[in-house]
This record gives C-alpha cells, structure tokens and sequence, in this order.
C-alpha cells in the first residue's frame, strides 16, 4: 500500500468515526479524541486531515451531499413513470440512510447548520422532488388539479418527517413505511389512465441495498466496504480507495 492509500483510507476511516460520534453524541459533545481513536489512528494524524471539528463536520456533511445527488440524479434522469421513478427514488434514499452513518449523519449536520449554510439538502431534495412531478404533468401522469408545486410540499414535508422520526426509530425507513405513504398518496396524485400500473413498494428489487454499502453502525470506522458516502469523499481529494 502506498502512502497516499494509506492517507485516504486513514481520511476515510476519519470521516466514518465522526459520523459515528455526531450521530450517537452530537456535534457539540463529539470530541475529536474520540473520533480518532474510533479510526484508529493518531490526533495528530486527525489534525493532518483537518484543522478543527468543523472541517471533519463539513467532510462528513460533502460526502452525503454527494451519495444523495448520486442517488436523486439515478432517479431524475431515468425513464419511464415519473410518478413510479419518484416513488423509486424515496425507497432508494430510504435504505441508503438505513445503510450509511456518513448519510444520516451529514443530512443532521446540513439541517442543523453546523457548517453553515453552504448548502441546502433539504431543498436539494425538494427541487428533486419538484422536477419528477414536472415529468409526470408533462407526461399526463398527474390526475386533474394536481400540480407539480403544492404537490412537492407535501412529498417534502413526509419523506422529512420520516427522516426526523427515525432517528429514534430506524423502522421509520423500512420498505412498509414508504409503501404506506404512497398507498395513500398515489391514489390522489396519479391520472386514472395509470391505475394499477403504479408500485407504492417501489419498482426497485425488494431488500437492494445502494452499492457498496454495509448495515448502519456495522463494523469500525477502518472496516468493512466504504458506503456510498465516504466513496464521494474519496473521489473529492482525487484518489481512489483500493
């Protein structure tokens, strides 16, 4: 291995053991002692990456911002039903927060403004959102006076809902808890030209699991394949995980 594998896997194994720390502690009581020793590897190795506790928050934060514009572009860009393509994309996002602490923990990190207001994922998600139901009132697949704007609101205000309830209960982001919604929320939103055509369960194969990734909380900081979001980090500094 050479030294700079070892600098990336020692950065990513970093940003691994802070998302760890900010989601079990919060931002404000994790230390970075702790988040060292839960890389393995030296504070001062720590303070080679990164300057303060802010700049790992912020690492974490990029590395879910990319691994969930990875997961909406996959969605956004498809083809077929618009309608089925944004149910897709809310199970997708779904087991990839179940699957990721770097996600979970970078969607918190974004909502609280930990870093500033560098970016926004929340309207990220929502102009995703908006952009898929676009689709679908292009395509004749929304039912009379439904519009892609007032629409979007709702779909942002239960998918975040369901983000905020699971992180005391991760069964919030369970296959059944989405089903549920869009069982509800189809029905209303869909033309009846697409009755019965369209999946509330997702038309994605039950139980997948974004590439790469592990069960949350699974394994240390240093083990186990890199989830989607620690891979974005290594893409950022320009070296490749090996």
């Amino acid at each position: 291995m050479t030294k700079q594998d070892r600098a990336v896997r020692t950065r990513l194994a970093l940003i691994r053991s802070a998302a760890e720390q900010f989601e079990a502690r919060g931002f404000v009581r994790a230390s970075l002692a702790e988040i060292s020793a839960g890389a393995g590897v030296s504070s001062g190795a720590l303070h080679f990456h990164f300057a303060n506790k802010a700049a790992v928050a912020e690492a974490v934060e990029y590395a879910a911002e990319q691994a969930l514009r990875e997961a909406a572009a996959g969605h956004r860009d498809g083809e077929g039903s618009a309608l089925q393509r944004l149910v897709d994309v809310t199970h997708h996002v779904a087991r990839l927060l179940c699957a990721d602490v770097v996600v979970r923990a970078g969607l918190r990190l974004n909502a609280e403004q930990i870093a500033g207001r560098v970016r926004d994922l929340r309207r990220e998600w929502w102009e995703c959102v908006q952009g898929l139901l676009a689709d679908a009132e292009r395509g004749g697949e929304l039912a009379a006076g439904v519009t892609p704007q007032r629409t979007s609101a709702v779909v942002l205000a239960a998918t975040t809902g369901i983000e905020v309830l699971a992180r005391e209960d991760d069964g919030w982001l369970a296959r059944p808890s989405l089903t549920d919604l869009w069982q509800l929320l189809l029905p209303c939103l869909a033309a009846p030209c697409l009755a019965g055509t369209l999946d509330p369960a997702g038309s994605e194969a039950a139980g997948s699991e974004p590439a790469g990734s592990g069960p949350a909380g699974s394994g240390s900081a240093g083990s186990g394949p890199a989830g989607p979001g620690v891979q974005a980090e290594a893409g950022r500094v320009g070296l490749a995980v090996r």
